[in-house]
């Protein structure tokens, strides 16, 4: 079993592209949660919107850093930059989540309890009893399950919710995976990085969680991503 000590560091890395419309709920709301030693390092891909401007007011009010990057490089890598950056600085828990608000940072704490209870990654599920997507249509669901089933069959994951975004991984974690081979740069990014831990045959533990589709903003997801998921499902059978 992975350990840290008693006085955790957590880092939530949150990639943007174009937020603005998010930053402050989401800035205020994460640290709302009182969780001590806690920061966020947004991952901004030169948002035309003004962004960065935004999280700029914020860093003078809370713990929060920003990794400036000159265009959309991919959410992938933009979580690479991001893990990088706080191992680095020595974060023992390291959250990914998402701008747009669909994941709450009130699910954040029992996040954090899972980890202290012994999984080395935490998942917020939307496919366990209790989790649940509010605002998808139909077809969404359709393709969504769809592409999750196959990926665990194909595979042999365990997960049941794949695809999720809202991860909390001990560092121990990311110092085992090398981070320079990832493959996928796109939203396969998760499929590939909860393979890669299943693999290595640490303790993956689902807590659920209410994903709400996104109000303001436009989704990131492309065909391109979607078929990219199936590509890397390919080269990590």
């Amino acid at each position: 079993m992975l350990s840290y000590s008693h006085m955790t560091k957590i880092a939530i890395i949150i990639p943007t592209y174009n937020e603005i419309d998010n930053i402050a709920s989401l800035t205020r709301r994460i640290f709302a949660q009182k969780i001590e030693n806690l920061m966020i390092i947004f991952v901004d891909d030169n948002s035309s919107d003004g962004t960065g401007d935004e999280i700029a007011v914020y860093s003078k009010q809370f713990p929060v850093e920003t990794i400036k990057r000159p265009g959309k490089l991919g959410i992938g890598s933009a979580y690479i930059a991001g893990f990088k950056k706080a191992l680095a600085e020595q974060n023992d828990l390291i959250f990914e989540m998402d701008a747009d608000l669909s994941h709450a940072p009130e699910d954040i704490p029992k996040m954090i309890i899972a980890a202290d209870s012994g999984a080395d990654l935490v998942i917020g599920s939307r496919k366990i009893s209790g989790g649940k997507i509010i605002g998808w249509n139909l077809r969404r669901h359709l393709m969504s399950n769809g592409a999750m089933l196959v990926a665990r069959l194909f595979l042999g994951l365990k997960t049941k919710d794949v695809t999720s975004g809202f991860r909390c991984y001990k560092k121990e974690v990311l110092e085992k995976i090398n981070l320079d081979k990832i493959k996928s740069n796109g939203y396969a990014f998760q499929e590939e990085m909860l393979f890669l831990t299943e693999k290595l045959g640490l303790k993956v533990v689902e807590v659920p969680v209410s994903f709400i589709d996104r109000k303001y903003g436009k989704s990131k997801l492309s065909g391109k991503d979607i078929l990219e998921f199936f590509k890397v499902m390919i080269k990590l059978h």
